[in-house]
């Protein structure tokens, strides 16, 4: 792993730390997006790992893309012709989205600070969101004349709803975590010393459960976005079939029939 994404590992919990907190963490080169993919990929590939934190360091959780290298266009956004523009989002920003959506652990984005633009879209791809009081949230951008590159016309909609993600598109206004938690951006907000505190709790009582049926659940979850219902009745089916057979499915019943706490060991 490179230098943008600090990872931490607290039991069944890895909390993954963007790393650029004099750039209020933005995301400017393809190296931070190898970066990014790479640790989202460990993280989904770890059977001890079932629950993933994502913040920032420093003043924010992430500013999106630098501006500065998309004016000297250097880094993930514009190159000198049109289809060079397109290949870079494609082997940049967009991997992080395809990582992220690929990820089967529960993901929770501990939003500190500014999150703008591409770090809004980011926190929309983890399936769960706290905000401190200090978080400040944009879908800014038009602001900057371009549209949202990353497939945050997608995720944001499938958060907020499409109404409110159109007028957050389209007015590239910023809000703060009680606007957030009005639209139901967030489901949280906490003072500031309390994010990852909070998160962590939560991040707790995620992988308290049986490891297995997890990382199924939410892979049902991300299916069940597109797909019919008939597409998901056959795939619970399967998975099901799957679950019932595993080794902690036999001792969740049989702690919950001996009144014990259960010890689920992934298997």
């Amino acid at each position: 792993m490179g230098d943008f994404i600090i990872r931490e590992t607290h039991g069944r919990i890895a909390v993954l730390r963007m790393n650029r907190p004099d750039a209020l963490n933005a995301i400017g080169t393809l190296e931070d997006c190898d970066d990014f993919v790479r640790a989202i990929e460990a993280v989904g590939d770890d059977p001890a790992i079932s629950c993933v934190i994502l913040t920032g360091n420093g003043r924010g959780f992430s500013a999106g893309g630098n501006l500065k290298a998309m004016q000297d266009r250097t880094g993930i956004g514009p190159q000198d012709q049109p289809d060079g523009t397109r290949s870079n989002y494609k082997r940049g920003v967009q991997r992080i989205t395809r990582a992220m959506m690929e990820l089967e652990v529960p993901a929770i984005a501990a939003v500190n600070g500014h999150a703008v633009g591409l770090g809004c879209d980011l926190a929309c791809l983890c399936d769960m969101r706290i905000a401190a009081d200090s978080a400040l949230f944009a879908c800014s951008f038009i602001k900057v004349g371009i549209v949202p590159g990353d497939g945050g016309a997608w995720s944001l909609a499938r958060v907020v709803g499409y109404a409110m993600a159109a007028e957050l598109f389209f007015t590239g206004e910023r809000f703060d975590a009680a606007r957030a938690r009005e639209i139901g951006l967030v489901s949280r907000v906490v003072p500031d010393a309390e994010l990852l505190p909070a998160a962590m709790a939560l991040a707790a009582k995620i992988v308290a459960n049986p490891p297995r049926a997890l990382r199924l659940t939410k892979r049902l979850l991300r299916e069940a976005q597109t797909a019919r219902m008939d597409q998901i009745l056959e795939l619970s089916a399967a998975f099901q079939a799957l679950a019932h057979e595993t080794a902690d499915h036999k001792e969740a019943v049989a702690a919950l029939l001996d009144k014990r706490q259960p010890h689920f060991t992934g298997n």
